[in-house]
């Protein structure tokens, strides 16, 4: 799709370059399926990431009440995976329900310790920093 599309050319020729930190906003609704739309621009979400050392330092929106929509971008996602062959996709009813008995205007905003800890100590990859690395026999 075309938001999957851009977010890949982001990915791949942007997020490199991004030395500054800088605030990339409005993500494309089909990578960002529990954020809620723009006013502005429906194909958009109220969403953004804070780019620090060529690295996502954090990352906020404001969440998907709408249980309709909700559903239809699950149905979406659940499309696509089956026509892949992931057979297992699946609709998170529950997740629903409690949307159709109301959630108020939400957002939040998620920060890595561990990339913070890799800022400040100028580390090059991750499994330095973090407290319990995952235990991979080395070949």
């Amino acid at each position: 799709t075309w938001g999957n599309a851009l977010y890949a050319c982001f990915d791949q020729r942007v997020e490199e370059k991004l030395i500054q930190p800088t605030f990339i906003t409005m993500y494309p609704v089909e990578v960002s399926p529990l954020t809620k739309a723009s006013p502005a621009d429906p194909r958009l979400t109220e969403r953004f990431e804070l780019f620090v050392c060529h690295s996502e330092l954090a990352n906020a929106y404001s969440e998907l009440n709408d249980p309709i929509d909700q559903k239809q971008r699950m149905m979406k996602q659940i499309e696509a995976k089956r026509a892949k062959g992931n057979n297992e996709a699946q609709l998170d009813e529950e997740f629903i329900n409690a949307l159709e008995y109301g959630l108020p205007p939400t957002g939040g905003l998620g920060m890595g310790l561990d990339r913070f800890v890799m800022l400040l100590t100028d580390s090059s990859t991750i499994r330095d920093v973090i407290l319990f690395p995952t235990m991979k026999p080395k070949k």
